[in-house]
């Protein structure tokens, strides 16, 4: 899952609007991102806790060539998944259920059902008339090569 899906997941099941939840969602990673390089920890209960580990310098190898390189020491961010989450992965507790919108979200979304399939017939016509003007321009293009390289022999006999 992406971000866009998450967005989209989060939309249908709390009726926010999408900007409103895409605002919310990059709100939340940013701040967590700041919080984290100042050397916060940010715990989610339930979903886990990001924070910053220092790696001391070291010596690697390269793994084409074999020489040693020397690794400078750097701060990465870390994330351990909490209890809740380990267990509902693991399958030893049950998935949190998605809660379905309202039923007044249920009318609006079978208004928005009916809405676009009457716009995909709409698209489905207006991809034909593309389709065939798409055809016409391009037999257009082919009978002007046709003219334009008839045009380039004749020249190409008077120089002779």
């Amino acid at each position: 899952m992406n971000r866009k899906e998450l967005v989209d997941a989060i939309q249908k099941q709390t009726q926010v609007a999408r900007t409103d939840v895409d605002k919310v969602l990059g709100s939340l990673i940013q701040h967590t991102q700041v919080a984290v390089k100042k050397g916060e920890r940010v715990a989610l209960v339930g979903f886990g806790t990001f924070e910053r580990q220092s790696r001391k310098a070291r010596t690697a190898r390269n793994p084409r060539s074999g020489e040693p390189v020397k690794v400078k020491a750097t701060k990465v961010p870390r994330f351990r998944a909490g209890q809740g989450f380990k267990d509902v992965v693991a399958g030893k507790a049950a998935a949190p259920k998605l809660t379905p919108p309202k039923a007044a979200a249920k009318a609006s979304t079978a208004k928005a059902t009916s809405t676009s399939r009457a716009s995909g017939s709409r698209a489905s016509a207006s991809r034909a008339s593309t389709t065939r003007a798409t055809a016409s321009r391009s037999s257009t293009a082919k009978s002007t090569a046709k003219a334009t390289s008839s045009r380039g022999k004749a020249k190409g006999g008077k120089k002779k």
